[in-house]
């Protein structure tokens, strides 16, 4: 058994230890309240958005702008949304799991290229050596649209010139505080399947929701509506102007919610985290009492026995 100055040693090294994750667990909890309330805030907008982009898309054979034009699958920019640090739990990991997930199943024909914002994808797709062409690290915790204008204007430039044929998404869906699902999600070119997709990565939960809750939920109920939009006016640069606007949107939405999947993530893991460290210290406490108490068992054996053999 480890002596008491060892034991008190450890005691502290763990209280500091459980100061820290509990200073983190509170910053991440502040960090993850104004991260869900933005998320939540853009989120039916940009469900409306989409549904628009749906009808639009419903008619896309007498539409000429690239953004929604299909074509032979060749070339793939992946953007990859992951955090700059780590203590986020499995954040990170499930993300990655399935973007790996993708580039494992890659086609032989089929090149994917990566845009990373975080460090800890960036790190990863390194490792494994894939071609990198830009990496944004500076983002704002309180992310705003026009942080995001030059990821979006980088993927938007790169589908118009016919450098990439299909742009995807990697991100994490806010579902609660202890629950994000990773999704990778087609954001160009906009087609009939982009809303059903948008469906997709709400989960089977949302698949499953009785129909007397989706009338009493405007949201869920947008998702199964699909509206005719009339043109007047220049109808080839105002529906250029709307696909490039939603499509950003749609960025801007996917970074909240991945954004708001990470606070949620790292609060808990710290909350884990303190918790483990309480009971550790216990647990210590407990060890050391025994081990003082043996201490002094054994000093008033020795005093008993010396006293003995002077009488």
């Amino acid at each position: 058994m480890a002596g008491t100055k060892e034991i008190k040693r450890r005691i502290k090294s763990v209280k500091n230890t459980k100061k820290i994750t509990k200073a983190m667990e509170l910053v991440a909890a502040s960090k993850m309240k104004r991260a869900v309330s933005s998320t939540l805030a853009s989120r039916l907008y940009a469900e409306y958005s989409s549904e628009v982009l749906n009808s639009i898309a419903k008619n896309t054979e007498k539409i000429t702008d690239p953004l929604f034009i299909e074509r032979e699958v060749k070339n793939i920019l992946l953007i990859f949304i992951t955090s700059n640090r780590g203590l986020c739990g499995a954040y990170n990991a499930q993300v990655t799991k399935k973007v790996l997930s993708l580039l494992k199943n890659e086609k032989k024909d089929v090149n994917i290229d990566i845009v990373t914002l975080g460090k800890k994808g960036d790190t990863m797709m390194r490792r494994i050596n894939r071609n990198i062409i830009a990496s944004f690290f500076s983002l704002p915790d309180n992310v705003s649209l026009k942080d995001i204008v030059p990821i979006s204007e980088l993927a938007i430039n790169e589908f118009n010139l016919g450098r990439y044929d299909k742009i995807l998404v990697a991100y994490t869906d806010f579902i609660s505080a202890l629950s994000q699902k990773p999704n990778i999600r087609q954001v160009l070119p906009i087609s009939r399947t982009s809303f059903k997709d948008l469906i997709d990565t709400l989960g089977d939960d949302f698949k499953e929701v009785p129909e007397a809750r989706l009338q009493g939920d405007r949201s869920l109920a947008s998702a199964r509506k699909v509206t005719d939009y009339l043109f007047e006016g220049d109808q080839k640069n105002l529906i250029k102007s709307l696909a490039e606007k939603i499509t950003r949107m749609q960025i801007y939405q996917m970074i909240l919610e991945s954004n708001a999947s990470e606070q949620s993530s790292r609060m808990v893991a710290m909350k884990n985290a303190s918790e483990a460290a309480g009971e550790m210290i216990d647990d210590l406490t407990l060890v050391f009492n025994k081990a003082r108490q043996g201490n002094i068992t054994r000093e008033i054996s020795e005093i008993s026995a010396g006293m003995a053999s002077v009488s």
